[in-house]
């Protein structure tokens, strides 16, 4: 398995002693099991005046990074679409794929606990002056048809359940602690799952988009959406029925409650005891 880091270089809530910005450069190892211990995983962290904010300085802290790890990264993935053409051109410089993600949930934590316990302490804390990254949404797209499930069910899984995702048969799909997400193992944690004759090349496909979570959209076409990447959409199944949307809010109401846990899966049948894919995902909100 590829590691993947997650890294973040922008302006902090604190000024320098001239009152100019002072800019960050965050990198996480991303925790890809739902086991992965978290205090073993990779961090960097360094400060740039707002004179160095180029891909120089950014290229020269990566290998700063990758000289200090223990193994390189197969992947850098960073969420800021502000910063896509500096960071990918650091990036590429030294020969790492860089991918624009939602699906940076070790940074976000870290980035959350940062902006209450560090930069609180620095004499230039600017109270305030980090808004919630925004995401522009597009028109969803439909699945391609040839990858549409042929039945699908909203599901629950205790939370204590996953501690043996590991163990389970599963193709394709991605984990993470839920210590990151502060949830305990009596939670229960919603779901959805396809149900496919082609489950193995949904799962394929489904494993390179990057995804994000799952929503419910309301209104006169309600329906249930997969958000990849950091704006694109896609239209998993259609809730024109009122007990269709009676489950939706559930899950939406479930999702709240789990501090936007939940999962997708892909499955050839009901009666089938693997996963062609098993993905844990969260919807948050990013500083």
């Amino acid at each position: 398995m590829n590691t993947i880091w997650e890294l973040d270089f922008y302006s902090r809530p604190i000024l320098d002693e001239q009152g100019k910005k002072i800019w960050e450069i965050l990198i996480c190892e991303s925790p890809l099991k739902i086991d992965s211990p978290l205090d073993a995983l990779f961090r960097y962290v360094t400060y740039c005046p707002s004179s160095e904010v180029n891909s120089v300085r950014l290229k020269a802290a990566l290998e700063e990074a990758i000289a200090s790890a223990d193994r390189p990264p197969g992947k850098i993935c960073f969420f800021r679409q502000a910063m896509n053409n500096m960071i990918t051109k650091a990036c590429k410089e030294l020969g790492i794929p860089a991918q624009l993600s939602r699906r940076t949930y070790a940074l976000n934590h870290w980035l959350q606990q940062r902006l209450t316990e560090v930069y609180p302490q620095h004499p230039g804390f600017q109270p305030g002056a980090t808004p919630t990254v925004s995401f522009a949404e597009t028109p969803p797209q439909p699945l391609p048809d040839a990858l549409r499930g042929q039945k699908w069910a909203f599901v629950t899984l205790a939370a204590e359940a996953l501690a043996d995702m590991q163990e389970w048969a599963i193709d394709f799909g991605a984990a993470f602690p839920l210590s990151l997400a502060g949830i305990s193992s009596e939670a229960t944690i919603p779901g959805v799952v396809l149900f496919s004759s082609r489950a193995t090349p949904m799962a394929a496909w489904m494993s390179g988009l990057e995804l994000a979570f799952l929503k419910v959209e309301e209104g006169a076409t309600a329906r249930l959406l997969l958000e990849t990447g950091v704006n694109d959409r896609w239209t998993l199944a259609s809730l024109s029925k009122p007990d269709l949307q009676a489950e939706a809010r559930d899950f939406e109401t479930a999702k709240q409650q789990a501090e936007g846990v939940h999962f997708l899966a892909v499955q050839s049948s009901p009666e089938a005891e693997s996963f062609a894919g098993f993905w844990l995902l969260q919807e948050v909100n990013i500083a």
